[in-house]
């Protein structure tokens, strides 16, 4: 389940998954298999994104690239896991073909969940990167430019510190207009590593402003959230406004991580 992300390819686009909550992918699966023929490279699987809990993500690579044979990314976090745990996981990735991962801390669980789930952070990303590289796998990491507090610079440090540790490849969160799409590729122009840009189609007014308002690392500009609170068709505009970001991150980006929220796959056939 090879997944090589470089320079020196051809523009690379990933679609981003949530394994389902449960014990049957059967449905999910499904709707991923009846997308699989479009214009991509393969698959990104979260795991247990804003701290709640998803079938295994490894699992769900695994199942995912027999279902439809496209390769995954996993997504592992070190929130998660004792470094027992981290090293069966990377083995056990590795050991199923999935040579590929996206190092991850996790959304904050301390305090959040009625089970009384806690974070573990055994060890820091940088090490978890370190890690991966040393069990044979390739790991990528994430840049999150934390513009609700102006946070790029302090962002590219620690991204220089991941780079250092051993990433080779780089997805950002969510961009929304060109003038970000710029700036995050200069700030990170330093970096020897492919970059991939983060698209999240937005669905309505409603999900554009809980975007801005409520999920750190995302902004929505304002212009834009004005037009889908306009639209006649949200989903249109949302659906036509990923598509010029796509463009937008082949002028700037080695690749592109699109997101689509709450399983709506199949707006990507008007994306892709």
């Amino acid at each position: 389940m090879s997944f090589v992300i470089s320079d020196t390819q051809k523009f690379v686009t990933t679609i981003e998954v949530v394994p389902p909550a449960g014990n049957d992918p059967a449905s999910l699966l499904d709707k991923l298999a009846a997308i699989s023929d479009l214009d991509f490279s393969g698959f990104s699987v979260a795991t247990n994104p804003v701290a709640k809990p998803r079938m295994s993500a490894m699992v769900f690579c695994h199942l995912l690239h027999q279902k439809t044979g496209k390769p995954a990314i996993l997504h592992l976090t070190v929130r998660d896991h004792n470094l027992l745990g981290l090293q069966a996981e990377l083995w056990g990735a590795k050991a199923l073909g999935i040579d590929t991962l996206i190092a991850v801390t996790g959304d904050p669980s301390a305090g959040r969940q009625k089970d009384g789930a806690t974070a573990v952070n055994d060890v820091n990303v940088y090490e978890l990167i370190t890690l991966a590289n040393e069990s044979g796998l390739t790991a990528g990491a994430v840049l999150d430019f934390r513009p609700e507090r102006n946070g790029l610079k302090n962002e590219v440090k620690r991204l220089e510190k991941k780079v250092a540790a051993g990433s080779r490849f780089i997805v950002t969160q969510p961009v929304y207009d060109e003038p970000t799409a710029k700036t995050l590729a200069d700030a990170c122009t330093h970096l020897p590593v492919p970059k991939l840009m983060g698209i999240l189609p937005l669905l309505s007014f409603r999900h554009a402003t809980f975007l801005h308002d409520k999920v750190d690392g995302i902004a929505v500009p304002d212009a834009l959230r004005r037009e889908m609170e306009t639209s006649a068709d949200p989903v249109g505009t949302g659906t036509a406004q990923a598509k010029q970001m796509l463009e937008i991150a082949k002028l700037y980006f080695s690749g592109a991580c699109v997101m689509p929220p709450f399983e709506r796959f199949e707006i990507l056939k008007d994306i892709l």
